[in-house]
Parts: C-alpha cells; sequence; structure tokens
C-alpha cells in the first residue's frame, strides 16, 4: 500500500480510521485484507484513497458499503478537507465512485437496477458477526468444562475478558443489542432474547457453522486478491509512511 502525505499525523489518523472499515461479509478491516491501495493527503488536506478487491465481479453492494464506510470514515478526519475514495478495477467501479462522490445512496448509484439500500444487508451481516463471535467466545470456555447449560446463564461480564469478548460486545452494540455486562452471553441476534434452554445445543451449532464459514471464505478471498495482485499486498501493520 502506498501511504504518502505532507502532514503524518493527518495521514496517521486516515489510515487509522479506513481501520474501522470491515468488509461486511468477511468482518475483517479493509486494511488488514490489503483492499486500501493507497492512502494520500496533501498539505490542503485533500485526501484520495484508491481501494481494490479480490475479483473484477465482487458484488457491487458490498463493494459499495466499503466505498461508503470508507468515504465516511476519511472525511470524519480532522484536517482532512475533502476526500475521494476511488475504487480501482471492477465492473462497476464507475456507478460506485460516482454514487458515492455524490453522496448518492445505493438505489440512485444503481437507477433501475436496485430496489433497495443496504442498511438491511449490513444488519445481516453484522448478525453474522455476532454469532460468529459467539462461537469465538464459547469454544474456549466448553473446551475448559463449562457445560452449555452453563452457558445459557452465563453474562458477558462473567465471562473472562478477551480481544473475542470485546469484538463480541462491540458488534452487538452496532446493531442495538444488549452488550452490557448485565446481558447474556447467549442471545438471538435478531431479537436479543436469551436462548432457551432447549435451544442451546442447535444455536451453538449455528454459531461453530457461521465462524467457520466467514473464515473459509476469508481464505478464499485472501486467496483469490493475492493472485490477482501478486506484488502488491500489503496490509496496513507493514505499511510505512513518506512525507
Amino acid at each position: 500500500m502506498t501511504v504518502t502525505g505532507t502532514d503524518t499525523t493527518v495521514v496517521s489518523a486516515a489510515l487509522a480510521a479506513l481501520a474501522t472499515v470491515r468488509d461486511p461479509e468477511l468482518d475483517t478491516p479493509i486494511t488488514a485484507l490489503g483492499f486500501v491501495a493507497s492512502c494520500k493527503v496533501t498539505c490542503e488536506g485533500r485526501a484520495t484513497v484508491r481501494l481494490r478487491l479480490p475479483t473484477y465481479f465482487c458484488a457491487p453492494n458490498f463493494a459499495y458499503l466499503m466505498v461508503a464506510d470508507a468515504y465516511d470514515a476519511v472525511t470524519a478526519v480532522p484536517g482532512v478537507t475533502s476526500a475521494e475514495v476511488i475504487l480501482e478495477d471492477h465492473f462497476a467501479s464507475d456507478q460506485i465512485n460516482a454514487g458515492v462522490a455524490a453522496q448518492a445512496g445505493f438505489v440512485k448509484s444503481f437507477d433501475g437496477e436496485a430496489v433497495a439500500e443496504l442498511g438491511g444487508l449490513r444488519a445481516q451481516f453484522l448478525r453474522k458477526a455476532v454469532m460468529a463471535g459467539t462461537d469465538q467466545v464459547c469454544r474456549p470456555l466448553l473446551g475448559a468444562g463449562v457445560t452449555p447449560e452453563e452457558l445459557r446463564v452465563l453474562t458477558l461480564g462473567a465471562v473472562p475478558a478477551s480481544p473475542e469478548l470485546a469484538r463480541l460486545r462491540e458488534r452487538r452494540a452496532e446493531l442495538g443489542l444488549p452488550a452490557g455486562d448485565d446481558a447474556p452471553l447467549l442471545i438471538d441476534p435478531a431479537t436479543g432474547d436469551r436462548i432457551a434452554a432447549a435451544a442451546v445445543p442447535l444455536h451453538l451449532r449455528k454459531a461453530r457453522v457461521t465462524r467457520a464459514g466467514i473464515e473459509a471464505y476469508t481464505s478464499i478471498c485472501s486467496g483469490m486478491f493475492k493472485v490477482r495482485y501478486p506484488d502488491g499486498w500489503t496490509p496496513l501493520s507493514q505499511t510505512s509512511q513518506t512525507p
């Protein structure tokens, strides 16, 4: 990834903002996936971000979410006066780039093709992230001898602190689901209700399958991305700033 700017503080803040943007299906920051090809900020505060995806035919709704989220994240950075986010090498890049720049929304950007905005899709993937996060938190507990019934009565505050628990809390909060210490560990990601005792085994299996699916697809997408850009895959952790 190319990182340039005359004010390294603003550049660093722009990169940190981009690290909050996730691939909605993979629930992974676009910076960690290598999707940010470059991030540049001029001395006047004009930011230009270039994104690229694993294939030419990545779903346009997923792509639109990432471009729009990147735009919102970078424009909110103090010191950035304007931002342009450019999706490259994608069959719908013209519509997506123009639509995000105009803040037109997904339906207007794909006039005659799209019938709804993307809030429902975002929530659907967040619910999957909650299920996958539930497995990440519960599996070590089960391995330590905690029974499914004991999991059912646990609250988030009773679970040992971990990055996985913090991530689960964040995803639940994004959906407006209970995320405080007194919230049940096992909840329905659609309603926020505690899982009934009889439903716990099925809920845990669904959580495990959801996590496995996300991890498998992340591996596939990462592999395709590295094949498509063999010399350009550089996660954020490996970048350096150039004044």
